[in-house]
């Protein structure tokens, strides 16, 4: 499965292929006894699709074989064992990709001309990614986190690594048996490179960035140049080599702090904003203004879902099934915010609960 939404990874989704590009949208569990029903659901969606691919008079016979194998594959990939909250799998000629995704989705099989995005971007968005940097004087390791787990970034240069003369000095360091290896010329040539490989990856993906390590590598690292207002420091060193767990451990305080402070400032933004007459609350009102790309803060809570159908203009309740039904608005609403160059801040549920569920600050 593919573990990270990218911008670059986003953008080919969105190219449009030869009919049908088959999109699979279902939503799983971590946990029995739930997860039991996965495979199940699994294998009906498949068979639903396979139905819509065969019985389309507008896709070619090679073509239609072609789909149904890719889709075949994709299920063969598929990992329901590790599941998180939805499975979303991509299907068209000549490719197929499996993502897993940290947030409830709508079940549904679509053929359209392009992949349906919308749930696999809201996900990604809502998973509040960071980077983590560990540093060690002979290895230094980027890992890719979130609020659930840490997992090694193993390209773009890292992990890092170099020959040290003494296999334990940096034990040694610790106990002050040896002057520190951060002193010399070798080390800061060695940070150096990190420090330019990490902000290549902070470039194209930015997220907030967490550094781990001793204190002599902290400095050497901030004498080096900085890593951008988002970077926080956390001294403590022996994580180079992880484990995964370790290193989550170590930023989820300072993560959680994190989240704490946006979410303070966020509804402080909306009651600002409210003053102002700038504000929207509520999903029909924020649907209106982010399609006239309005919206300059969108806040929606971690775990809104609600069912809509489109009337006269504006959003109406109404129940899974019904004719006109859309059952993912919310994450229609934030893929069309994140195109117009709208901040989406996602907030523990709750947090929004006299404002609708999800509110807005407006441009104008």
């Amino acid at each position: 499965m593919d573990p990270v939404l990218t911008p670059d990874a986003l953008a080919k989704l969105r190219q449009p292929r030869p009919y049908p590009a088959v999109s699979l949208v279902m939503p799983t569990h971590r946990r029995e006894p739930e997860n039991t029903q996965d495979p199940v659901r699994l294998r009906n969606l498949v068979a639903q699709a396979e139905k819509a691919v065969q019985e389309d008079p507008d896709v070619p016979r090679e073509r239609r074989l072609d789909i149904l194998d890719q889709l075949r594959r994709a299920v063969a990939e598929t990992d329901l064992v590790h599941a998180e909250d939805g499975l979303v799998i991509y299907v068209a000629q000549g490719e197929h990709q499996v993502w897993s995704v940290a947030r409830a989705v709508p079940e549904r099989v679509v053929l359209s001309d392009t992949f349906l995005t919308r749930n696999l971007v809201a996900a990604q968005a809502a998973e509040q990614p960071y980077w983590a940097l560990a540093v060690a004087a002979d290895r230094v390791s980027l890992w890719s986190g979130d609020p659930e787990r840490a997992t090694e970034h193993g390209k773009d240069g890292f992990p890092l690594t170099r020959s040290l003369e003494d296999p334990d000095v940096e034990r040694k360091e610790r106990i002050g048996d040896v002057p520190s290896t951060f002193q010399d010329e070798e080390a800061r040539h060695f940070l150096r490179e990190a420090h330019e490989k990490l902000r290549a990856v902070v470039a194209a993906e930015p997220r907030p960035l967490y550094v781990l390590g001793s204190a002599p590598a902290l400095a050497l690292l901030e004498d080096l140049g900085s890593l951008g207002p988002d970077a926080m420091t956390i001294q403590q060193g022996g994580l180079a080599e992880g484990p995964a767990a370790a290193v989550w451990q170590a930023v989820e305080p300072l993560r959680q702090a994190r989240v704490a402070a946006a979410t303070s400032t966020v509804v402080a933004e909306l009651d600002a904003a409210r003053g102002r007459k700038e504000f929207a609350g509520g999903i029909d009102e924020v649907w209106q203004a982010v399609r006239q790309a309005r919206v300059r803060l969108l806040a929606v809570e971690e775990h809104y879902r609600t069912v809509v159908r489109e009337e006269g203009g504006h959003l109406e309740p109404a129940q899974s099934g019904d004719e006109g039904a859309r059952d993912d608005m919310v994450d229609e609403i934030v893929e069309q915010a994140l195109e117009t160059g709208t901040e989406v801040r996602f907030v523990p549920d709750g947090t929004l609960e006299e404002q609708g569920r999800i509110a807005g600050v407006l441009r104008y």
